[in-house]
């Protein structure tokens, strides 16, 4: 099975907001580089006719160059490996591949090895949820992650003391991966299935659910993230821009949830919500 890239050539400043857009186009991977930045998706799971029209959209946009490959899904960890940096979130949670050696150490820390799956930390998306979770007491709670790619984030919520943390994504290869990254974490608490949110087996309730997708699916999903958290739950979501809060304030509201706080990194934004 093969994995397409996507090789975008930008100035730094379209970068954040290009990446969104791809997005929606199908692609779920993103990796800066030098010039711009490289988005992966599996096989050619995406929407060409959507590409075309970005293109078009920001053919004002100097520089701006689309190139498209193929690459066996066994090269990803070499691509990554040459550009990957450990990253550490607000002094307290260190981010790294295995290998990686880093002689300080940090209250919490996090080995991922992400092959074709979203989330090493290095998105603004990411790097809010993993700040704003360690705000939050985990402790004996009851965890669901929607859309887990890596699994960071259960991996996260098991090391700040989840009892239990239900994962699941719509991509095999997140959940082969997201399985691997717990085990190399010693994180047995994490339950990873593959589906969606409407597929998969939930049992009960939730005391914190964490969804970082995009803007779209969280708010499609905003029924069901309601019906699976506890009462006084929190709901902690991001993938999205500043200027789409009030969007998903608005629709949370149409199930009593209310906005705790909201926290933004370069434009993305993440949203914690109460029920």
């Amino acid at each position: 099975m093969h994995s397409t890239r996507l090789q975008v050539i930008c100035d730094p400043e379209f970068s954040e907001i290009l990446m969104a857009e791809i997005a929606e186009a199908g692609f779920d991977t993103f990796m800066e580089t030098d010039d711009g930045f490289e988005g992966y998706v599996e096989g050619d799971a995406f929407d060409d006719d959507l590409l075309n029209q970005l293109k078009e959209k920001y053919k004002h946009v100097s520089p701006l160059q689309f190139s498209q490959t193929q690459i066996s899904k066994q090269n990803w960890n070499e691509e990554w490996e040459k550009n990957v940096e450990p990253i550490i979130v607000d002094d307290r949670c260190l981010v790294r591949a295995a290998f990686h050696n880093i002689e300080k150490k940090y209250p919490y820390e996090i080995i991922i090895t992400p092959k074709m799956s979203f989330g090493t930390g290095h998105h603004q998306t990411t790097h809010l949820m993993i700040s704003r979770q360690m705000k939050m007491d985990h402790k004996n709670t009851r965890v669901m992650d929607a859309g887990c790619g890596t699994a960071i984030l259960s991996i996260m919520a098991s090391k700040l003391g989840a009892k239990e943390v239900e994962a699941f994504d719509i991509d095999e290869w997140s959940v082969t991966n997201g399985v691997e990254n717990a085990e190399n974490n010693s994180c047995s608490s994490i339950h990873i299935q593959l589906g969606a949110i409407e597929e998969v087996k939930l049992v009960g309730k939730f005391d914190i659910i964490l969804a970082n997708i995009n803007k779209n699916i969280l708010l499609a999903e905003m029924h069901h993230y309601a019906s699976y958290l506890e009462k006084g739950g929190l709901l902690l979501l991001s993938g999205f821009y500043v200027q789409d809060i009030d969007d998903l304030k608005k629709e949370a509201a149409k199930y009593q949830l209310s906005e705790v706080a909201h926290d933004e990194r370069e434009d993305w934004a993440c949203l914690l919500l109460k029920s």
